[in-house]
């Protein structure tokens, strides 16, 4: 009764003082502000309860009420966490929609399905005990103001935050603050951050994130970036995983010590499949990765781990991604076949038209960039480089350095490193691609379908082939752009069905007979067509090539790591360097090691001529340094050619 008459005579104040600003009602560690002026009646009911601005208090949970000059903003939630507690505030308008547990630093929120407004959540303060938990229907904006938040002792979920709403929710990193969220290792939740919905991230703080137990970040539905800073210092799972899309238009991911993919993107109906692109992106399941701006680092060491996968296409339009992965392959009992790394891996295409990308794998059967169908290059600048060894598993027995023959042994047992691999057709008409590869059966750039390269600058420097197509009878087409392939255990350029020169500079390196510069598959019938454009080959064309539209010529005798002028009759086409060799020996020419008998062919639309031993100056770098363009040059010496017949050429190289 003294309690009652005690809040009686609290309203009767709060009555003359309708000028004070703010009513606050306090029930345990929550207190509801309600603007004085709004207040309105106040009802008793039965001398149980009491009722303001709608929302119903229970007497016996209200341990005061007092009037002050605090000003209420509608729509806010305020949570402040202090070691073992939490308090939390409510402003009076949306009290009635919501109701609040908090026990010790844990906080758990339920919106009603009645709510129809949004609220904004801040979330400040720090334990090293707590939570926040929200459920709901209707879309929020969470705000984190310098919070953190490790859950130790989990009370609604082991996760530090859980949205457990199906809408949008507005993720603000405040400006200038850093926020660490923490999970705990046992439990069921998806993530030690997690939205059930699908989380927009803005402003310019910074979010570190440690899941615990399986995933750092995690969204069940799609995740947008912009401006916030989200570091991934370790994960059980992935650092980033979401379903639907993930699109990044600026600000910083950096993901390191994951145990699986640096950033995931599902599908999220698997019996509907890809609904494809949307210009808005909403309501879209495409399992599609939009990368347009910002910076992403990420360290995966895990087995057979991407930095970045997409379930359905992965675009790259900007930004500057590094990405290393130190895993080795694994054993796939599902499919019963082998798995690699990889730094950019998708079950569709991968698109790259901007951006600076620089990808790094070095565990064995690890690739830059591998993707089950289209891959295409239209601008950026791309570097890989791949160093792990040939990676060999049965289903029983794992070598992470393989050194057999491969010739007999079933491909699913084995994954060789490669720069970029694709199922399907690979097409380069703009931007820059450097690829070195090492590692026994390591290639450079391989498309099971088709190969064209129309325009832009491709650098390939590898163990095996250097631009190969795997596929049987399908074509490898150059016509234009500036492609250099140097393989140091095989063919430099190499088709498994007919290919064509129709344009642009080529420099391609054969490491000895029977490799070949540039090589078709004639023992299937087919060839190689020189149509136009400018070659330098290093160790002979395929044997039986149509040669039209220029003159080829050669040389037996050139000089290693020598600079040499190409003219296309009197006008200078390039000045190129030869590669490294020994004339001493005989294992071949564009190896260490190898044999200047190794034959310099050069073809242009004219008639070709060299200089040996010339000094370049100005002009355009290309090829890593390899060749110039419109430079100048000055000194050296003629060198004698031959005319080149594709007849003397050989058998060819492996397929």
């Amino acid at each position: 009764m003294k309690k009652i008459f005690g809040l009686i005579i609290s309203c009767l104040a709060i009555a003359g003082l309708l000028n004070a600003q703010t009513l606050n009602v306090q029930a345990g560690s929550v207190t509801y502000q309600f603007p004085a002026e709004q207040t309105g009646v106040m009802n008793y009911s039965d001398g149980s309860t009491l009722t303001v601005m709608d929302k119903v208090f229970a007497l016996a949970e209200v341990g005061s009420m007092f009037v002050n000059d605090a000003v209420v903003e509608d729509n806010r939630v305020s949570v402040v966490y202090d070691e073992a507690s939490a308090k939390v505030v409510v402003a009076g308008n949306v009290a009635k929609y919501l109701t609040v547990s908090v026990s010790g630093a844990h906080v758990d929120i339920a919106q009603s399905e009645d709510l129809d407004q949004e609220i904004t959540y801040t979330l400040s303060g720090s334990s090293s005990d707590g939570e926040f938990y929200m459920s709901g229907s209707y879309k929020a904006t969470l705000e984190l103001n310098g919070l953190t938040l490790t859950n130790t002792n989990p009370v609604t979920s082991g996760a530090a935050v859980h949205i457990q709403n199906g809408k949008r929710i507005k993720v603000k990193v405040m400006d200038g603050t850093i926020n660490t969220l923490v999970d705990n290792a046992s439990g069921s939740q998806k993530g030690a951050f997690y939205v059930k919905g699908h989380p927009e991230f803005s402003e310019n703080g910074v979010l570190n994130v440690v899941g615990n137990l399986k995933h750092a970040i995690k969204s069940g539905e799609y995740i947008e970036l912009k401006e916030a800073t989200l570091n991934v210092t370790s994960a059980q799972g992935d650092g980033i995983n979401c379903a639907q899309y993930f699109l990044m238009k600026s600000g910083n991911v950096n993901i390191n010590n994951v145990t699986d993919d640096g950033i995931q993107c599902d599908i999220d109906d698997t019996e509907v499949g890809s609904t494809g692109e949307t210009i808005d992106h909403e309501d879209e399941d495409s399992g599609n990765i939009y990368l347009e701006g910002g910076q992403i680092t990420i360290n995966t060491p895990g087995k057979a781990a991407k930095g970045i996968k997409s379930e359905g296409d992965l675009f790259v339009k900007a930004g500057t991604i590094n990405i290393t992965t130190t895993g080795h392959g694994k054993w796939d009992d599902e499919d019963l076949k082998t798995k690699a790394a990889a730094c950019l891996g998708s079950d569709a295409k991968v698109v790259i038209s901007g951006g600076t990308l620089t990808l790094t794998s070095t565990g064995a059967g690890g690739k830059g960039i591998n993707c089950d169908a289209e891959f295409e290059l239209s601008g950026g600048d791309v570097t890989i480089v791949t160093k792990g060894a040939l990676y060999y598993h049965n289903g029983t027995t794992e070598n992470t350095n393989y050194t057999g023959n491969t010739d007999n042994v079933n491909s699913d047992y084995y994954s060789s490193s490669k720069g970029v691999k694709a199922d399907g057709a690979i097409k380069i008409s703009g931007g820059k691609i450097n690829v070195s590869t090492a590692g026994k059966n390591a290639e450079g750039i391989e498309s099971k379908t088709s190969i064209l390269i129309s325009n832009g600058e491709v650098v390939v420097n590898s163990y095996d082939d250097g631009i190969n197509v795997g596929g049987d009878g399908t074509d490898l087409i150059i016509e234009g752009g500036y492609v250099y392939s140097r393989a140091m255990n095989n063919d430099g350029i190499d088709g498994n069905g007919n290919v064509y020169v129709k344009g642009g500079l080529v420099y391609a390196i054969g490491s000895r007979d029977p490799e070949v510069a540039i090589d078709a598959n004639t023992e299937e019938s087919k060839k190689l067509y020189v149509q136009g454009g400018t070659i330098i080959a290093v160790g002979k064309l395929e044997s039986g090539a149509s040669i039209t539209g220029g003159t080829a010529k050669q040389t037996t005798s050139w000089s290693a790591e020598t600079w040499y002028a190409l003219y296309n009759g009197s006008e200078l086409v390039a000045a190129f360097k030869t590669p490294t060799q020994s004339s001493s020996t005989s294992s071949g020419g564009g190896r260490p090691g190898g044999s200047s008998s190794q034959a310099l062919v050069v073809y242009t639309s004219s008639t070709p001529t060299l200089t040996s031993g010339v000094t370049v100056s100005g002009g355009t770098e290309y090829f890593a340094g390899a060749a110039n363009i419109g430079g100048t040059v000055s000194g050296g010496s003629s060198v004698t050619l031959s005319n080149y017949t594709s007849s003397g050429g050989g058998p060819g190289g492996r397929p």
